[in-house]
């Protein structure tokens, strides 16, 4: 099958370009990257010169792309949108990895991506590219968003958790209630979280979820700027993005209830780690009766047919899962304090982004879901 790759010279567009050279079904046929064009992808990142020793950047222009069965667009967030009506009548399948299709709403993208969305017509059609919760919707599906890095990881550990009723709901507030097409719909999520809730005692509503995730130096991309060189994020560790990190938006209409989330930068190239924790829902007794055992059963159920997802009894770690397709998820109920912890590891530039996105792909087309993805780490 003819592929296209749009933003082929970013973090997440050369990994795309790595995955298609080990895909037995996938061939690229053009390669863009705006700021590159004509340049050897070879010597723009020899790491593949040897899968691609004559493919050159070609500009971005949607009729290069007219016929392909497949397009990948890696572009900077708020691009897509003017691409992908250009594309719908001229490709088969577009796989979109920015942020420009996953929220239903177009109300939010003012909120949370500085700007009204431009093709508001289009939101609907799209699927959202997470196979563990969305396989069947994208069984033959042409448009799908790929999820973000850190809804991945958090949406992974906290989903089955909140499905199966062991931890308490808040409705989504603020800037992300005005969703009508978002969690509670079944076709969104095949699974209604909103039960609603009371403010506290103090008069400010309480998040239901708090998730605090980690990320590699990657997941900021590949253009250089001061706070990521070296002598800057080496032995640092840093919180980012407080209070209003977008990624936010995409959390609660996954997952159905409110989220504080606070991202940090961490010394390394690849990899999240993602910490969640919830209150029991206490419907059933002070702890609704979960435990860690049913919390890890309930994973367990969830995840032990699905081939990309591991639940481990050892804290995840991010070097297990980098190069990989894999999820690491395990769970913890503290009963001294009364809060349900979720985690999750993944390498966010494979299960994070372009590996993720080849699974839908794989789904959209009919081929064997795990086709062309790693599943095993590179260590050390």
């Amino acid at each position: 099958m003819n592929v296209g790759i749009v933003g082929a010279s970013g973090y997440a567009g050369v990994e795309l370009l790595r995955l298609c050279a080990c895909h037995p079904d996938l061939d690229v046929m053009v390669a863009t990257a705006g700021g590159h064009t004509g340049e050897a992808v070879a010597r723009h990142t020899p790491s593949l010169a040897a899968a691609y020793p004559s493919l050159s950047y070609a500009p971005t222009d949607a009729g290069a792309l007219d016929g392909l069965d497949l397009v990948f667009l890696a572009l900077p967030h708020g691009q897509s949108q003017h691409l992908v009506p250009q594309l719908t009548s001229r490709v088969g399948v577009v796989v979109d990895l920015a942020a420009d299709f996953r929220l239903h709403d177009p109300a939010l993208y003012p909120t949370w991506y500085g700007a009204p969305h431009t093709a508001p017509e289009l939101l609907g059609q799209f699927v959202y590219g997470l196979p563990e919760l969305h396989r069947e919707e994208l069984r033959g599906a042409r448009l799908i968003a790929a999820p973000g890095c850190y809804p991945t990881a958090a949406i992974l550990a906290l989903a089955p958790l909140l499905r199966a009723g062991v931890i308490a709901t808040h409705p989504a507030a603020g800037p992300t209630s005005s969703s009508t097409t978002g969690p509670t719909s079944s076709s969104t999520t095949g699974f209604d979280l909103m039960t609603g809730s009371e403010p506290g005692a103090s008069g400010f509503p309480e998040p239901a979820l708090i998730v605090d995730a980690a990320s590699g130096v990657s997941g900021a991309g590949r253009s250089p700027k001061d706070e990521l060189h070296f002598s800057a994020v080496d032995e640092d560790f840093v919180a980012y993005g407080l209070l209003d990190h977008r990624h936010t938006a995409e959390m609660e209409q996954s997952l159905g209830t409110r989220v504080l989330f606070t991202p940090h930068l961490a010394p390394m190239v690849r990899g999240i780690l993602a910490t969640c924790y919830g209150r029991p829902n206490a419907s059933d007794g002070a702890y609704g009766g979960v435990t860690t055992e049913s919390a890890m059963e309930i994973l367990h159920h969830q995840y032990d047919d699905e081939p990309f997802v591991i639940v481990t009894d050892a804290p995840p770690s991010t070097k297990a899962t980098s190069g990989s397709n894999c999820a690491y998820v395990t769970a913890r109920v503290d009963r001294r304090t009364g809060w349900v912890l979720a985690f999750a590891a993944i390498d966010n530039l494979i299960k994070g982004a372009s590996g993720q996105a080849v699974q839908c792909a794989n789904l959209a087309l009919g081929l064997p879901e795990g086709t062309g993805l790693p599943m095993a780490g590179v260590y050390p």
